[in-house]
């Protein structure tokens, strides 16, 4: 891990999480590797007791938003969820690399951003037109409010979303 990276943890936060997949190699390009992945990160949920905010699965890295872990580390759950993931895909030697990029989100706007970011992604990148036609995303579940594999927790949800804590800007 390089020298002055710093994690911010264990404050409320939800967290933008991005990884991908070795060598950036489209492991999660069929329909049958996306619908595993969902599996294991909603089993990976439940086990470590957090709220998945959003999310996307791409042919090649994972847009998460996620609250942090009530137990444990975040760091920890996502070792978790890759090798969890990675034991299915047993014909891949490696999955997942092995770093991740995460962002603390803690202003309702950024928070919003992010979501309609990772639900953009794949029209983006030109996988379809339209973010409900890519059914490997919450996209589904903010626009008509059911829960698929992954349970989604947002305005739709009993519960509310995590509290972001702060709603101006905060030095780090």
């Amino acid at each position: 891990m390089p020298t002055g990276l710093k994690r911010y943890q264990h404050n409320g936060d939800l967290h933008f999480v991005t990884f991908s997949c070795y060598r950036r190699l489209p492991y999660l390009n069929t329909p049958s590797a996306r619908e595993i992945f969902e599996e294991t990160l909603e089993a990976t949920r439940l086990k470590h007791n957090f709220w998945v905010n959003a999310y996307v699965v791409m042919p090649e890295h994972v847009h998460l938003l996620v609250s942090e872990p009530e137990g444990s580390d975040l760091a920890t759950a996502l070792k978790v969820l890759k090798q969890e993931s990675a034991k299915k895909f047993r014909k891949i030697e490696h999955l997942w690399t092995v770093r991740y990029y995460d962002f603390n989100v803690y202003m309702e706007n950024k928070r919003l951003e992010k979501i309609r970011y990772i639900h953009r992604n794949p029209v983006v990148r030109g996988l379809v037109k339209e973010p409900e036609d890519w059914q490997w995303s919450s996209y589904r579940h903010y626009d008509t409010g059911k829960q698929y594999t992954v349970r989604i927790e947002s305005h739709h949800t009993e519960k509310e979303t995590p509290p972001i804590q702060f709603e101006g800007f905060r030095e780090r």
